[in-house]
């Protein structure tokens, strides 16, 4: 079965969520500037990149247990950080990521998935984006997104990572386009976040990233991106995205054919060290 997923609207935010998100944002900023530190130094301190200490500051992003934890801890916060970490837990349990209908089925899989495999050609996985990128790839679809759209599909895009750092974590691997990730998409600064970003995601012992090199002569992708994603208990299935049209695709040979094409590229690509070696050397050229 291939079932086509249309466009459609949103459903609304929580946004008593939003408004205790930005109120820790406002107190982590200004205990970080008490102390002064500028967002780049708080992050290498404590190991977190530049854009998502300021995601967090924000509001953009949810501001996980371990981090406020951390954060109240280094900037000497006497705990008034770290005993809002239940009120976090309590507020991504009841908050409403504002996705659009269209894709708000295959969300929801993604987020019980506990294997996801994904193979972009044109972007970076909305998985791996910063902040900075996903808006620069909602500002330049056409027809034109409204500000208030952007801004939305930015703060879902965001809240759908929360994946990556929950436990247990889903088995990741992700296969990418190395032009992509020479594509200064949205400036210069802006690749050189995204490059960091996914050198930082690289290191987590759960996500596999591999790049499919420019100059290689076998290419099994050619057809376009797609993800594969397993749910414990329930038959793998497959998600395709190109131009506004999405399908979630269960039919079990349509499946193979694609999770088959999957272990191509997956062997033509580098290995997981060749690709990290890779993408901090494009660091090294900025």
């Amino acid at each position: 079965m291939t079932g086509r997923l249309e466009p459609g609207g949103e459903s609304e935010g929580t946004e008593e969520v939003s408004d205790l998100f930005r109120a820790l944002g406002r107190q982590i900023k200004a205990a970080r500037e008490r102390a002064g530190f500028s967002q780049k130094e708080l992050g290498q301190r404590l190991g977190y990149g530049e854009e998502q200490i300021s995601s967090v500051e924000r509001g953009r992003r949810t501001p996980q247990p371990e981090f406020l934890t951390a954060v109240d801890e280094f900037l000497d916060c006497g705990g008034l950080l770290a005993v809002a970490a239940e009120d976090v837990e309590r507020a991504k349990a009841r908050r409403r990521v504002r996705h659009p209908e269209w894709f708000r089925d295959f969300a929801a899989l993604e987020a019980q998935a506990v294997e996801l495999c994904y193979f972009a050609n044109q972007a970076v996985p909305g998985l791996f984006q910063t902040e900075s990128y996903a808006r620069s790839v909602f500002a330049s679809r056409q027809p034109f997104f409204d500000e208030e759209s952007i801004e939305q599909r930015v703060t879902s895009r965001l809240a759908r990572q929360e994946l990556l750092v929950r436990w247990p974590p889903p088995t990741v691997s992700a296969i990418v386009q190395e032009a992509v990730l020479r594509q200064p998409f949205g400036g210069p600064k802006i690749q050189r976040e995204q490059l960091e970003r996914l050198v930082q995601v690289a290191h987590l012992r759960h996500v596999e990233i591999q790049v499919m090199p420019t100059l290689s002569e076998d290419h099994a992708g050619m057809g376009g991106p797609f993800t594969l994603l397993e749910i414990k208990g329930r038959p793998r299935m497959a998600y395709l995205e190109v131009q506004h049209t999405s399908r979630l695709i269960t039919d079990p040979e349509d499946v193979r054919v694609l999770a088959a094409k999957y272990g191509s590229i997956r062997g033509q690509a580098l290995t997981t060290r060749e690709s990290l070696r890779l993408i901090e050397t494009m660091l090294g050229d900025l």
